[in-house]
């Protein structure tokens, strides 16, 4: 899927709106003719703005973005980037940059800014629509934007990294349907396939790592086929009836953000990557045990209970 398509309402007529670049000169770039008209652009949920903060001084050196859910979990990941950038002991003491918001956590590092979008499409979204414009408005060039986090494992080993080469929807297509007035605009999910091959090189035999697809969901409970949620209606046979079809499109992992993740790094030209960390489902129970597990690149999954 090269471009992005409009879905019209009450029909079944799809719009091409055109293909989207990866890039414009290496600048992360936004697509809302309607900024420019601004006279200031207030990153709300972030407690940033143009006209308060000196966006361009403050993050104009980024190149690598880490996103995930747990605001806890990015700020021990900025802790292990201080490490691992030699950065400890020095004045900029790991301050929570949007500490006047309790939407969100963000903390940079050197080139290096550890940002967490808490859980499901929607808070990832509104975190990334506001990162896309910061990253803009700073003037940020050539940047990479990677999610870590956890996910149910499908068909792998627990502990498993799982590094998503396409993410899929809940029908198995690399797409993110996103609803725009009364308009459903389809937009591509596909990753960087050379980003992904690198991480995969890179891996450790400290734990089984693989490439495979991730299936975003809306939903932790019944969305991703589990029986122990205040709603079921389906059957346990039901369910690994379509896990196993699951399987066989490709899927290793399921969680609720990387549809929109892959669509909005596309259409703004960042190097987008997921990965991680597979908490696995059994066949004879749904509770996840959870994981935690850091990573200096990509959006890894890392797999705990098995699925299948």
């Amino acid at each position: 899927m090269d471009g992005t398509r409009v879905f019209l309402a009450n029909s079944n007529q799809h719009i091409n709106i055109g293909k989207e670049k990866h890039s414009r000169n290496g600048f992360v770039y936004v697509k809302n003719p309607h900024l420019d008209l601004m006279e200031e652009d207030i990153l709300y949920h972030l407690a940033l703005g143009t006209k308060t903060h000196n966006l361009p001084a403050m993050f104009g050196d980024i190149k690598f973005v880490c996103v995930g859910g747990s605001p806890n979990r990015m700020k021990a990941f900025a802790q292990f980037m201080q490490k691992e950038l030699g950065h400890e002991g020095e004045d900029n003491d790991l301050e929570n940059i949007c500490a006047g918001t309790d939407r969100y956590s963000m903390y940079k590092v050197g080139p290096v800014l550890s940002i967490s979008h808490g859980m499901g499409i929607p808070s990832i979204s509104i975190m990334l629509h506001e990162l896309i414009k910061l990253l803009h408005h700073a003037k940020c060039c050539d940047v990479t934007i990677i999610r870590i986090g956890t996910s149910g494992g499908l068909g792998v080993e627990p502990g498993s990294v799982v590094i998503t080469d396409v993410a899929v929807d809940s029908f198995f297509k690399p797409q993110f349907e996103q609803v725009i007035l009364d308009h459903v605009v389809t937009r591509s999910t596909e990753l960087d396939q050379d980003l992904a091959s690198e991480l995969l090189k890179c891996s450790r035999n400290d734990f089984p790592t693989l490439m495979g697809h991730t299936m975003c969901t809306y939903d932790f409970y019944e969305g991703q086929g589990r029986l122990d949620g205040a709603l079921c209606c389906f059957s346990n046979e039901k369910k690994l009836e379509y896990l196993k079809r699951a399987y066989n499109a490709g899927v290793r992992n399921i969680e609720m953000e990387s549809t929109v993740f892959a669509a909005m790094c596309r259409l703004c030209g960042l190097k987008g990557l997921e990965q991680n960390d597979h908490e696995q489902k059994s066949q004879e129970a749904d509770k996840a045990r959870l994981t935690t597990f850091g990573s200096a690149a990509i959006k890894a999954n890392r797999t705990q209970e098995p699925v299948l």
